[in-house]
């Protein structure tokens, strides 16, 4: 036998050995990667989102408001509205809580209000028994260091909150003023 002989080149049945079968190349072979690959984005494009939406969620309802309420002191503040002030209530005079000393606290309040709401004119002029009861009982509820001049503006927002959620209806407040805050001690 030669060399040409062992090899069988170019003549003769073809080898038993080529029935083997192929690996199938092309798109047959690639698919499965691709959809795993493909799942993968899916799954990490919903992980993303719903880290997002959970995110937003939490910021928005969770937590302090994050609304600033300005300072009225504060020299940064643009046009003052003008308001319809509410002057009825006529000056309350009443003792507080103290028990170790006796204090007596006068009170001038007026109460702003919208400029267009004729209703809210109407309801503060019904309710003013109401308004003074109110202004007496607020009063006497306080010690004479609630009532000092750097807890003014706190007062204020109390009454006015006061005022907005349990006695007016219609009317809301806008701003209420002290024509006359006085504590004074009994001697």
């Amino acid at each position: 036998m030669s060399d040409s002989d062992e090899l069988d080149i170019g003549e003769g049945d073809a080898p038993e050995a080529s029935t083997a079968p192929k690996k199938k190349g092309g798109l047959g072979a690639l698919l499965p990667t691709i959809l795993k690959f493909a799942a993968i984005g899916a799954a990490a494009l919903i992980f993303i989102i719903t880290v997002s939406a959970i995110t937003v969620d939490i910021k928005n309802k969770g937590g302090k408001n994050q609304t600033i309420v300005a300072d009225p002191t504060s020299p940064y503040i643009g046009k003052r509205p003008i308001y319809s002030w509410y002057t009825d209530i006529g000056s309350i005079s009443t003792k507080t809580r103290d028990s170790s000393k006796d204090f007596t606290v006068t009170v001038v309040m007026n109460i702003g209000y919208d400029q267009n709401d004729t209703a809210a004119a109407s309801e503060l002029n019904n309710r003013k028994i109401q308004l003074q009861e109110f202004v007496r009982v607020y009063f006497a509820g306080k010690f004479a260091d609630d009532l000092k001049p750097e807890n003014e503006v706190r007062i204020k927002k109390e009454i006015k909150d006061q005022l907005n959620t349990r006695l007016l209806d219609i009317a809301k407040v806008q701003e209420i003023n002290f024509t006359k805050l006085d504590v004074m001690e009994i001697f």
